[in-house]
């Protein structure tokens, strides 16, 4: 019995690694007949996998899709990184993911071999993320949107423009693309005829799924790439700005992204930090959380901002002081 439930187990494993596998193959593999490996196929569809099988010569078994999610088979990469991601989720901008993500991660932490479990912890331990107190996605939203981009079924739904102006779209989605901080919907707009943009947090009401759309390309063939220049700020060559920072050029470099920001040296005790791109809110933003004394150098509509968002969160003095 422990040999029989043993090499189901190996089985399962082969089946989960590749699409798809003959008969004669699986046999080789297991060293057993292919009479033995058609009796473990029946035994695993009746645990609920749902081998799928084509008959003749060129015929073979893969793992279909089935109604119910059966247990999976992982190896320890695979566990670390499953667990990793499912903390990481677990502090994620989604509406409702977080205590699912919890769960999960309770459910395979239990399983974990204890060599696995202390690695999954050693990260958790040393590790932290930079959290922005940014908009809140709704899970259903968002599964019914990657859907219709899977599917490439047409969708109407409500938007909120960033003047505030409300208006009902139809488009045909391609993508959703998450910044670190927001999600964002890459779609070709039906009635304006152009690819758009969609802050999801700006989609209102019901999403209304339509008939199949015409499968587009995103201009320049990177979703993410259109994503960002389509966010840059509005004037046709946005300034990059310029912070001299009081603390040395390493301690910065390693908590800035090289791909948004450059740090160069300004003496010992103090660096300068550029943009790659032209300046954004989020970059102050993001600046401010490093938690030491900042000199905005250029442009002035960064030093400007900088002024504005400090006004907006002193305390405001009581009447009569």
């Amino acid at each position: 019995m422990v040999q029989t439930s043993a090499r189901l187990l190996a089985l399962l494993g082969l089946l989960q690694v590749r699409r798809e596998w003959t008969g004669r193959e699986l046999a080789e593999r297991l060293e057993v007949g292919p009479r033995t490996i058609r009796r473990d196929v029946d035994r695993l569809r009746g645990l609920g996998y749902p081998v799928e099988a084509s008959p003749g010569v060129a015929g073979g078994y893969r793992l279909g899709s089935g109604a119910r999610l059966p247990p999976l088979l992982l190896d320890d990469a695979e566990a670390v990184a499953v667990a990793v991601g499912l903390r990481t989720a677990a502090g994620a901008s989604i509406t409702g993911i977080e205590e699912t993500s919890v769960r999960a991660l309770a459910k395979l932490e239990q399983v974990l071999p204890d060599r696995l479990r202390r690695r999954v912890r050693a990260v958790g331990d040393a590790t932290s993320a930079f959290v922005v107190d940014g908009p809140r996605i709704d899970l259903d939203v968002l599964a019914t949107i990657a859907g219709a981009c899977r599917d490439g079924v047409r969708l109407r739904f409500g938007y909120v423009a960033r003047d505030d102006a409300v208006s009902r779209r139809h488009a045909e989605p391609a993508a959703l693309v998450h910044s670190g901080w927001r999600w964002y919907l890459v779609a070709y707009d039906l009635e304006r005829q152009a690819w758009r943009t969609f802050r999801v947090d700006r989609i209102t009401g019901r999403l209304f799924l339509g008939a199949r759309g015409a499968r587009r390309a995103v201009p320049g063939g990177d979703p993410a790439g259109f994503v960002a220049r389509s966010i840059r700020a509005p004037n046709a060559d946005p300034a990059r700005a310029r912070v001299r920072v009081r603390a040395p050029a390493d301690r910065v470099a390693s908590r800035l992204p090289a791909r948004f920001a450059t740090v160069d040296a300004d003496g010992e005790d103090a660096c300068i930090v550029t943009t790659v791109q032209g300046w954004s809110t989020s970059f102050l933003i993001w600046m401010a959380t490093l938690d030491v004394d900042l000199e905005i150098l250029d442009p002035p509509e960064l030093a400007e901002r900088a002024q504005a968002i400090a006004a907006r969160l002193a305390p405001t003095q009581p009447a009569g002081e």
